[in-house]
């Protein structure tokens, strides 16, 4: 039966559903960078709470993530250099988690609000890449 078969089913190439996660991963990503492009009040009122928080220069560290944002991501698209791509975005998202989401709770929406479940599943998504292109470990002879 036809159904038996999807019980049973093994990956026939599992790097082609890794690339829709590669791919659509960065694609999200970007989509907040290219944003940024666009909304210079919303680049001003971030580095305001940037700064606000302690770091200096926010604006500055905005334009910074904005960069890396967009240029980690087109590398992911492109498949060059993925491992510092998804180490890029990990930073931004880790520390987005941390500083901003984390206080919120788990929920982006629903039964709360600007909480963390979004990044943790884009944090999952990199990291699944990120593991998949580490380069191997030289085996001792």
């Amino acid at each position: 039966m036809m159904i038996q078969k999807w019980f049973d089913a093994v990956p026939g190439d599992a790097s082609r559903g890794l690339d829709i996660v590669r791919v659509m991963t960065a694609l999200n990503l970007m989509a907040h960078g290219v944003h940024g492009l666009f909304d210079p009040e919303g680049v001003r009122g971030f580095g305001g709470y940037l700064s606000s928080i302690g770091f200096p220069f926010g604006v500055g560290w905005v334009w910074a993530i904005i960069v890396i944002q967009i240029a980690s991501s087109v590398l992911l698209i492109l498949r060059r250099l993925v491992v510092p791509a998804c180490i890029g975005h990990l930073v931004i998202l880790v520390a987005g988690v941390w500083l901003e989401h984390a206080p919120h709770g788990w929920y982006v929406v629903g039964p709360g609000a600007n909480g963390m479940e979004y990044s943790v599943l884009l944090i999952a998504c990199l990291v699944a890449v990120l593991w998949t292109y580490w380069p191997p470990r030289a085996v001792a002879s």
